[in-house]
């Protein structure tokens, strides 16, 4: 029982180092991570130079609650083509990624407040 204890004792000696050691890799990485967030540039996120974006907070600025898709295709003139749909879908999720809209529901929009 002894020998067996002393064996269990050493692996956790073993697996201790090692975890000791990824722990003084990851702050070595988190200082390296913030000193380069430190030299990003501190401008807003501009939406993508595509001549449907501009268009699409006016329809939310018309709307008077959460907007599908859908509805912003109706808004903007589109036909209600699935392909137009889904990039319609594309270019709201993008909003909300840059912080302009944000998804209340599944798939369901609102401007950001």
């Amino acid at each position: 029982m002894a020998d067996d204890l002393r064996t269990r004792i050493d692996d956790l000696r073993t697996r201790l180092r090692e975890t000791e050691t990824r722990l003084k890799r990851l702050a070595i990485t988190r200082r390296t991570v913030a000193g380069f967030a430190d030299r990003l540039p501190a401008s807003p996120l501009e939406p993508p130079e595509h001549p449907y974006y501009p268009r699409i907070p006016t329809a939310f600025n018309e709307a008077t609650g959460p907007l599908r898709a859908k509805d912003v295709c109706q808004a903007l003139g589109h036909e209600l083509l699935p392909k137009n749909v889904e990039g319609t879908r594309a270019k709201l999720k993008r909003l909300v990624t840059l912080g302009i809209l944000t998804e209340a529901d599944t798939s369901c929009f609102t401007q950001q407040q």
